[in-house]
């Protein structure tokens, strides 16, 4: 599952809303069709695997992928049955925050047909809706 390799500290604020649109990663710049998010989340490492492996076993051993979103924000959780207080909780998972507009996932090497396809299976796996881009 993805996540830092080492982080400068290890919890990090959790901002309670994700206001705006996302102003990088907004074009299709590696293959030639992507799937755009249309909406604020906070998305999981677990969920980021359950697409691409999705991806990758519909391409099989054609094609090309690449993942453009990257889960680098730790969530805390307290233990359950834990009173409240006693300070913040441990790290409990990982996310990548995701704003609308942008590009999660790029596919290379395949008909539009198939990508398409295959991207309709992936956004099944993620909890927001997404729109399949080509490049211009």
């Amino acid at each position: 599952m993805l996540m830092p390799k080492r982080v400068k500290y290890r919890k990090t604020h959790s901002a309670p809303r994700i206001k705006g649109k996302a102003k990088r990663g907004i074009t299709v710049d590696f293959g030639e069709f992507g799937l755009k998010a249309l909406e604020p989340k906070w998305i999981t490492a677990r969920q980021i695997e359950a697409a691409r492996v999705t991806l990758a076993r519909y391409l099989k051993k054609k094609g090309k992928l690449w993942i453009r979103i990257f889960p680098d924000k730790a969530v805390t959780k307290h233990p359950a049955e834990t009173r409240m207080g006693k300070g913040k909780g441990d790290p409990d998972h990982w996310v990548a925050v995701v704003k609308p507009g942008r590009v999660m996932f790029e596919l290379e090497g395949i008909p539009e047909t198939d990508a398409r396809e295959a991207m309709t299976l992936a956004a099944a796996k993620l909890p927001i809706s997404t729109k399949f881009v080509v490049r211009h």
